[in-house]
């Protein structure tokens, strides 16, 4: 087990692994000509941008000697990787579909992963310059203010001073319901859910979202409940599940109701469901 010291230093190595990547990808966003789009084998769209983030955090994350199991690494064989206690879980740029259309709703995912658990994690949303960050046991919160910076050297005391709970004070008494859904990837089950929901709650409000954005919407207690039925990977997951966990929400299997399993042989996730601290569903 991490003591209490190791995680402070590891927390500090999640922090600024992030925001240099996010420094990485703003460079690459404000020039739209150089993305270099291509497509990985699983037909989805990798850029210049995810290749840099990749480089970035692995430079960065290195001399703690955790291995790292990234979105842009995803060819590590089953064999290498299944008897890991400690390991980075990564997707240096979440919503590369997002960011390429240029709406700004792309984040950064590292998780710390002990025994095929998420102890520690962060989201960073660069071009809003908010960092969602959660400890198992310690409680999520948000961090306002953080510049994208190819430099940050941030000290455990830094980071956690200023920080924001979460959920937010007042998300209990906001009315409604507010249902998330990928802005991208929707299916006729998605919309077969939400017509499910409709029956009960008909003024339900529909948020199209991208990225694992919707976890830290989660966690804030802005959104109440978010569907996802379309294939995602336990880098998309991981970090969002323990922020949102820790802040009083939770995220099970469609339609089994399980926790999600990570470092599994297959690293594709079932379908899922997440509930905020105060959703009714």
């Amino acid at each position: 087990m991490i003591n209490d010291k190791v995680r402070a230093h590891l927390l500090a190595s999640l922090f600024n692994a992030a925001v240099r990547a996010g420094a990485s990808i703003m460079q690459v966003y404000k020039n739209l000509d150089d993305y270099d789009i291509s497509l990985k084998i699983d037909r989805t769209p990798i850029t210049v941008a995810d290749r840099l983030a990749h480089k970035t955090i692995r430079e960065y994350l290195g001399p703690t000697r955790i291995p790292v199991l990234s979105e842009e690494g995803r060819e590590m064989r089953y064999d290498e990787r299944r008897n890991w206690e400690l390991y980075w879980l990564v997707d240096p740029l979440d919503g590369t579909v997002e960011f390429i259309k240029g709406n700004n709703e792309f984040t950064v995912n590292i998780a710390l992963m002990e025994n095929n658990v998420c102890i520690g994690a962060v989201i960073y949303v660069p071009y809003y310059e908010k960092m969602y960050i959660a400890g198992r046991g310690a409680g999520a919160f948000l961090k306002e203010h953080v510049v994208p910076d190819a430099a940050a050297d941030y000290s455990y005391e830094r980071i956690v001073e200023g920080f924001r709970p979460l959920p937010f004070e007042g998300a209990a008494e906001r009315g409604g319901l507010r249902v998330a859904v990928s802005r991208s990837h929707q299916t006729p089950e998605t919309h077969e859910h939400i017509a499910g929901l409709r029956e009960k709650y008909p003024d339900l409000d529909v948020v199209e979202q991208g990225s694992s954005y919707k976890f830290c919407l989660l966690a804030e207690g802005s959104v109440d409940y978010y569907v996802r039925t379309t294939h995602t990977y336990e880098w998309d997951t991981a970090a969002g599940e323990l922020i949102l966990a820790e802040a009083g929400g939770a995220t099970r299997s469609l339609p089994e109701g399980r926790e999600l399993r990570y470092n599994e042989e297959d690293l594709r996730n079932p379908w899922f469901v997440c509930r905020s601290k105060y959703c009714k569903v």
